[in-house]
């Protein structure tokens, strides 16, 4: 692929998704056409009817007070998230790892499904808490005399997660048929309970997660080449992985308290930014950053438009993301080395 398509589908390519995104919806009264002749007729006639005054209103706040926060938010959370699959694959040096090797994805999914049958926490709060605890009880059980190697933290972040998603069966079992409702919808992505409040809370630390990581972007593709390479660089390995791990953990942890568990995302992206750019994090984290964001809502502007109820975004990274990486796969070997 040409070096300047590249450029610009990671870079360029964001602001017209964004802008195209706020004229998608379930509803058809505030699409482009509606929005761009009231807005017209506003400016050149400087006056409206009643009835377009009301429509122009109408289309106001659809646009800015549930359209914006949910593009922005989509956004967020598929930078987060990509970015945060790209470090764990950098870390472990294994291209089929995402946030489910440290079991962070089900300890959210726990804590959070736990708030809702339980309501003494905020839902957030509980996933921030239960992706935390995944992390350290892997770190816990694989640290031994030596320290924790790469091939314990992966063995035992996979059985916490196992262990994690066994209480998020009994939770959902015991819980009653509404509540029950609810947990089976965020565990599927909940994308339709953005606002302005929720991207207020996740806005701080998604950015301070991200910043640390394109700060630590080459220190990345040190690790990568293994832990003696490392040292010989004059790179601590044990200190940056755990920075690193850190905020993959803060990434994942706070996108899942804000809208559930986006399946497979975080795994088949990071591959797709390095069939484009290569295995070098210098370029692929930066672009990981706009290139998760953006493809995100593309799969999202799917999700609320395609039919008349809206479909959890989670099935939908499963339904495209997954033929999509099937046919890159296909057409070009996967970037790693």
């Amino acid at each position: 692929m040409k070096q300047r398509v590249v450029y610009f589908i990671c870079y360029a390519l964001p602001v017209p998704v964004i802008l195209l995104s706020l004229f998608i919806g379930s509803t058809g009264q505030a699409d482009a056409g509606a929005a761009l002749a009231l807005a017209y007729k506003k400016v050149v006639a400087s006056s409206l009817t009643v009835a377009e005054e009301d429509s122009w209103a109408m289309i106001k706040n659809i646009i800015y007070n549930v359209r914006l926060p949910r593009v922005l938010l989509t956004f967020l959370v598929g930078a987060a998230l990509s970015v945060s699959g790209s470090v764990l694959q950098g870390i472990f040096r294994n291209p089929l790892v995402d946030s489910y090797v440290l079991g962070i994805s089900s300890g959210a999914a726990f804590g959070a499904a736990l708030a809702m049958t339980v309501p003494l926490i905020p839902v957030s709060l509980a996933a921030f808490a239960g992706g935390v605890l995944a992390v350290l009880l892997a770190y816990l059980i694989a640290r031994s005399g030596s320290g924790a190697t790469i091939i314990t933290i992966v063995l035992s972040g996979m059985v916490i997660s196992g262990m994690f998603s066994a209480g998020l069966a009994i939770v959902q079992y015991i819980s009653n048929p509404y509540k029950l409702q609810a947990i089976v919808q965020w565990t599927m992505g909940n994308l339709h309970v953005a606002s302005w409040q929720e991207l207020k809370r996740i806005c701080i630390p998604v950015l301070l997660g991200l910043v640390v990581v394109f700060i630590y972007r080459w220190r990345l593709n040190v690790l990568s080449l293994g832990d003696d390479a490392a040292k010989a660089a004059g790179v601590n390995p044990g200190a940056d992985k755990w920075v690193l791990i850190g905020c993959a953990t803060l990434l994942t942890a706070v996108t899942v308290a804000a809208v559930g568990i986006v399946s497979f995302y975080g795994l088949f992206l990071p591959h797709i930014v390095r069939m484009m750019l290569g295995a070098d994090n210098r370029k692929a984290i930066p672009a990981s950053i706009f290139l998760g964001g953006t493809f995100l809502l593309v799969i999202d502007n799917f999700s609320r438009s395609l039919f008349a109820f809206e479909i959890p975004v989670g099935i939908f990274t499963m339904l495209l993301g997954g033929p999509f990486f099937i046919y890159l796969m296909r057409k070009n070997k996967l970037n790693w080395h």
